[in-house]
C-alpha cells in the first residue's frame, strides 16, 4: 500500500528530536531524511559511529522509518574536482545506510550549471555532459554495489536526465538492478507540454515503471522551470498520477516536499483523499 511521507527538511527545528517529533504530529511514519536535519552537512565528509547510532535512536523513539537517505549533488559538474568530491563523500552516506536503516540514496543527474543544481543550462543535452554522467553515475554504482543500496535517480526538467526517455537510456546502459528511478509526476513537463500530461504520464510509467522504487509528491502551476508549489495547489492529475503507481506495481512511500510546514496538513489531507479514492475505484 502507498504510504504518505515527508522530506525532514520541511520541518525547521533546532535539534533532529523536535524534527521528528512535528512529523510524528503530522500522523506520518516515513521520511525522505536529509542530514541537514540533523545539524549535518547535506553530503558530510564522513559520518561518526555515534551520529548514525544517534539519528537510528532518534527514528526508534519517533517510530518513524527512513525510506531514503538525500544523497544529491552535481554529477556533471563542470568541474571534475567537483564530481569527484561529491562520490568521495557518496562513500560515506553509502557506508552509513545499514546503519541507519536504509538501503536507498537519492540522487541528481545534475547541470552543467555550475551554482544552481536545480537550474538548468544549454549543455545539459551535448553529447560530453552524458559522457561525464555515465563515468560518475558508473563510479556511483560501483560504490553502491557491494554494500547492497539502491541508487534512485530523479528524471527532471532543468538536469541531463530531463524526460522518461533519457531515465530509461541511462538505465540501459549502466544495467544495474542497484540503479533506480524516483518518480515525481510534476517533474515532467518542459515548456508548452502540459496541455499533453496524459499522454506524457503514461509514457513515463510504461518506461520506467518496473524500476521506480521511490515517488515524490509535489505540484506544479506551470510547465518549465519553477511552478513548483505543494501537492494539491497546482495542476498535475494527481488521480491519474496516483493511478499509474498503482497499476506499476508501487507500494513504497508518497513523499511530500517543495511546500511549506504551514501547507503539510492539507497537502496529507489531499494525498489521502486521492489514496482513497483511487483505493474504492479499484475496490479494495
Amino acid at each position: 500500500m502507498i504510504e504518505i511521507g515527508i522530506f525532514t527538511k520541511t520541518f525547521v527545528r533546532p535539534t533532529l528530536d523536535s524534527v521528528l517529533e512535528a512529523i510524528a504530529g503530522q500522523g506520518l511514519a516515513v521520511v525522505q531524511f536529509n542530514l541537514a536535519s540533523a545539524g549535518l552537512p547535506n553530503l558530510p565528509e564522513t559520518l561518526a559511529p555515534g551520529q548514525i547510532v544517534a539519528i537510528r535512536q532518534a527514528f526508534a523513539q519517533h517510530n518513524l522509518r527512513m525510506a531514503a537517505l538525500s544523497g544529491t549533488f552535481n554529477m556533471v559538474h563542470p568541474d571534475p574536482r567537483e564530481r569527484r568530491r561529491g562520490l568521495h563523500r557518496l562513500q560515506g552516506l553509502v557506508a552509513a545506510c545499514a546503519g541507519l536503516d536504509t538501503q536507498i540514496i537519492t540522487l541528481s543527474t545534475g547541470t552543467r550549471d555550475p551554482l544552481d543544481l536545480w537550474r538548468a543550462h544549454p549543455h545539459n543535452q551535448a553529447p560530453d555532459a552524458w559522457a561525464d554522467l555515465l563515468e560518475s553515475m558508473e563510479a556511483a554504482v560501483a560504490i553502491a554495489e557491494p554494500a547492497g543500496v539502491t541508487l534512485a535517480f530523479e528524471p527532471e526538467i532543468s538536469n541531463v536526465v530531463d524526460s522518461a526517455q533519457r531515465a530509461r537510456r541511462l538505465l540501459d546502459e549502466i544495467r544495474s538492478p542497484h540503479l533506480k528511478v524516483l518518480i515525481d509526476g510534476a517533474n515532467l513537463f518542459h515548456v508548452g507540454e502540459l496541455p499533453q500530461m496524459e499522454r506524457i504520464l503514461h509514457e513515463a510509467f510504461e518506461l520506467l515503471g518496473d524500476d521506480i522504487v521511490l515517488a515524490h509528491a509535489k505540484d506544479l502551476t506551470h510547465d518549465g522551470e519553477a511552478g513548483q508549489v505543494a501537492a494539491g495547489r497546482g495542476r498535475l492529475d494527481y488521480d491519474l498520477y496516483i493511478q499509474l503507481l498503482h497499476a506499476s506495481g508501487y507500494h513504497g512511500a508518497l513523499l511530500l516536499h517543495s511546500l511549506g510546514e504551514d501547507e503539510v496538513s492539507a497537502s496529507v489531507a489531499f494525498l489521502r483523499a486521492r489514496l482513497q479514492r483511487a483505493r474504492s475505484r479499484a475496490g479494495e
